[in-house]
């Protein structure tokens, strides 16, 4: 396969995203956009100077894979009809309206042979690239997903439009099984949960807290992990981290903040801000899907992965309701 031809399915907000990112990856050759909304997709296909098609079977006949970048009670049925045309496909996330519907997705691409991504775009934020190679074995996690209100997204609850980012970003942290969770959660302005905070403990020890809002003032996307010797900072919106780490021994040091502790238990603190790289987000993200389309390799988030995040989030979610 030279260059994947690919469509994106929705030309919305996201879709318009999809779309151009899409036009900057020379291995893809885009080959347009399909929307209910026919101008607006003759709009977003005139910007990205592709075709825009009338239905998405007339679009599926011309392409090798697809983003499929529409509400969350349409992921299955439009997910459905391009696996069993055999495509590989991104879905944003979350994968479906609910588990099952997940596993259907997940089998059907297992069967047909073709890639399923799901479009958890927090795992390709530079801020979280940085981390790769090392060490990661949290014990206690916090975040705060905050944002202002915006009725685009409000037709799922907030645990399941902000607060599974998260989600999917501990559990390829912690990398074990969930014991137990415990969550609350309101409706405020519109008919499902706006703001929710969940503890999300784990049988290895690892306790999560998370909250998630989009009834906020201002923007706030921040994770902070804590191990043995090592508290991590991440900011999502500023895409950087910081790194402070406790050493033993003597020694200068430019990165040295200064001393903490009593007696034995007395040592160094290590400041480091990693040099973050410089791209990520959703173009590494479409770059990823389009080289395991190209070359077989298993997706960066997997469907499996995909359907794991729904399974907390709807815990989250029960608890709320229990």
């Amino acid at each position: 396969m030279d260059r994947v031809k690919v469509g994106v399915v929705g030309s919305g907000h996201l879709g318009r995203f999809h779309t151009l990112n899409y036009a900057q990856i020379q291995e893809v050759e885009l080959v347009g956009v399909t929307d209910i909304d026919q101008e607006k997709a003759r709009r977003l296909a005139l910007e990205g100077q592709c075709e825009a098609f009338e239905n998405m079977e007339s679009l599926l006949e011309r392409v090798d894979a697809v983003s499929i970048v529409v509400p969350t009670n349409h992921h299955f049925d439009i997910g459905k009809l391009a696996l069993e045309r055999g495509k590989h496909c991104l879905i944003e996330k979350p994968i479906t309206k609910n588990v099952i519907e997940a596993e259907e997705l997940i089998l059907l691409a297992k069967n047909k042979g073709v890639t399923l991504q799901v479009g958890h775009v927090e795992r390709f934020n530079p801020a979280i690239l940085v981390l790769e190679g090392m060490e990661i074995k949290p014990r206690f996690i916090e975040s705060h997903r905050l944002a202002p209100f915006n009725p685009r997204g409000t037709e799922v609850a907030v645990v399941l439009d902000l607060m599974i980012h998260d989600i999917d970003i501990i559990l390829s942290l912690v990398k074990g099984p969930v014991k137990s969770v415990d969550a609350s959660g309101v409706a405020v302005v519109s008919n499902s949960i706006d703001i929710a905070n969940a503890r999300i403990c784990f049988e290895n020890g690892c306790v999560a807290n998370l909250t998630a809002s989009r009834i906020s003032q201002k923007k706030m996307r921040k994770m902070r992990l804590f191990q043995r010797d090592t508290y991590i900072t991440v900011d999502f919106l500023e895409r950087t981290s910081e790194i402070y780490q406790l050493i033993e021994g003597e020694g200068e040091s430019d990165n040295i903040l200064g001393e903490i502790g009593v007696g034995e238990r007395r040592r160094r603190i290590v400041y480091q801000r990693p040099e973050v790289p410089g791209e990520g987000g959703l173009l590494t993200e479409l770059e990823t899907f389009v080289k395991t389309v190209k070359g077989g390799n298993p997706p960066a988030v997997s469907g499996e992965e995909g359907k794991a995040a729904l399974v907390v989030a709807f815990q989250v979610l029960q608890e709320m309701e229990g």
